[in-house]
């Protein structure tokens, strides 16, 4: 598997780095860890390290505005990992398809 879509999968396989990216998502103007931490259920520093786990996958990036540093959700970050689901998902619906097939050819007198 590529290593970028590990990454991506690595990432959101935390409840709280999905809360934030879903977050992220929701604001186009971006988020700072100190707005983040306001809703969540962890310390402003879980959410920089959450943030620091999201930028290495690809899937938010920073951007320094005044004294703050804003997060933003990366521009093609989930690109390959959906790729991926998206051949799955196809390769399983025809596996399905064919299984329905043999199904309904056995019942047939």
């Amino acid at each position: 598997m590529n290593d970028s879509i590990s990454e991506v999968f690595a990432a959101l396989a935390d409840d709280t780095r999905r809360g934030i990216y879903e977050q992220l998502l929701a604001h186009v103007n971006g988020l700072t860890a100190t707005e983040l931490s306001q809703s969540a259920s962890v310390s402003r520093q879980a959410i920089v390290k959450h943030l620091q786990v999201l930028e290495r996958s690809g899937l938010a990036e920073p951007e320094r505005d005044g004294r703050d540093v804003r997060y933003y959700v990366a521009s093609g970050g989930t690109k390959d990992a959906s790729k991926w689901l998206i051949d799955h998902a196809a390769a399983w619906d025809r596996r399905i398809a064919a299984l329905e097939e043999k199904v309904r050819a056995s019942k047939k007198p």
